[in-house]
C-alpha cells in the first residue's frame, strides 16, 4: 500500500507539472498573440524621401496677411529642419486660415509663402479623396507612377491589408476615412517632407489617436499641427507651440523641453 501511495504520489506530481507546462505555454502563446495584436494594429509609415535635413528652411512666411485677417496684423514665420511645431489659439482667430494659406489654397492679401519643399496638408473634412474609387484608387491618385503592387504593399502599412484596400471610400467609417486620407497624402509623389494637419484626432477614438501618433512617430518630416488635444500634442514630441492672437498675429507659446 505505501508502494502505491508513492506511485500515486509521483504520478500526481507528473500530472500537475504537465498541467503547469501546458498553462505555461498557453500564457506564451496568448502573450505573442497579443503582442501580434498590437503590432498588426500599429501604422508603421518609413518614408525616407520625406526626411528633412536638420537645418534646412522647409517653409518662410514674410509679411503675410491671410484674407479675414485685421489690415495691421503681419505673420512671419521660418520653420527650418524637421522641426515639429504646434498653433495653437482660440476658435475663430484664422488657425484653419493661416493653414490653407500656407498650403497654397488660397492667396493672401499680403506678404509671401516660401514653400521649399514638397507639402501635403489633411483638412479637417478628410475632403480630398474620391468617394466612388477604392482606397488603393485614391492612393493611386495621389502616386500615378507607384504600381498596383507597390501601393497595396504601402497601404498594408496603414492597415488596410489584402481586400481592404479595396473597398469603395464611401463605405469608410470615420477612422478608416482618416487612415485612408493619412495614407494618401504620406505616400503621394513627391513624399511630403511637410505634414500640415488641420485638427486631427477631432474625429478619431483613442485607438485612432494612437495610430495617428504612431504614424506621426515615424514620420521623418517637418510637421505643422493645430489641435486642442493637449495629450496628442505632448505625445508627438513637439519643438515649438505658436499661438496665433488676431490682434498681433503669431506669438510664441511654452517651449517644449
Amino acid at each position: 500500500m505505501g508502494q502505491r501511495k508513492r506511485q500515486a504520489q509521483v504520478s500526481a506530481g507528473k500530472l500537475r507539472n504537465q498541467q503547469q507546462e501546458k498553462v505555461d505555454g498557453a500564457r506564451e502563446r496568448l502573450a505573442a498573440a497579443e503582442a501580434a495584436v498590437r503590432e498588426d494594429a500599429a501604422i508603421r509609415v518609413d518614408l525616407a524621401a520625406g526626411q528633412v535635413p536638420a537645418g534646412r528652411t522647409v517653409l518662410a512666411l514674410t509679411g503675410v496677411r491671410p484674407v479675414r485677417f485685421a489690415e495691421g496684423v503681419r505673420i512671419d514665420l521660418e520653420l527650418r529642419g524637421p522641426e515639429r511645431i504646434a498653433l495653437t489659439g482660440g476658435n475663430g482667430t484664422g488657425k484653419t486660415t493661416l493653414l490653407r494659406t500656407i498650403a497654397g489654397e488660397l492667396d493672401p492679401l499680403e506678404g509671401g509663402v516660401f514653400q521649399a519643399v514638397p507639402l501635403r496638408m489633411l483638412p479637417q473634412r478628410l475632403d480630398i479623396l474620391d468617394d466612388r474609387l477604392s482606397v488603393a484608387g485614391n492612393v493611386a491618385r495621389f502616386a500615378p507612377s507607384a504600381t498596383d503592387n507597390e501601393i497595396r504593399a504601402r497601404l498594408a502599412r496603414f492597415l488596410f491589408r489584402g481586400g481592404r484596400a479595396d473597398q469603395q471610400v464611401a463605405t469608410l467609417s470615420g477612422g478608416e476615412r482618416f487612415r485612408a486620407s493619412l495614407a494618401a497624402l504620406m505616400l503621394a509623389e513627391p513624399a511630403p517632407q511637410l505634414l500640415i494637419l488641420d485638427e486631427p484626432t477631432n474625429n478619431l477614438d483613442l485607438a485612432g489617436v494612437a495610430q495617428l501618433s504612431a504614424a506621426l512617430a515615424g514620420y521623418p518630416g517637418a510637421l505643422l499641427v493645430v489641435s486642442h488635444d493637449e495629450p496628442f500634442l505632448a505625445g508627438i514630441g513637439l519643438t515649438r507651440r505658436l499661438r496665433l492672437d488676431p490682434a498681433v498675429g503669431l506669438v510664441p507659446d511654452r517651449v517644449e523641453e
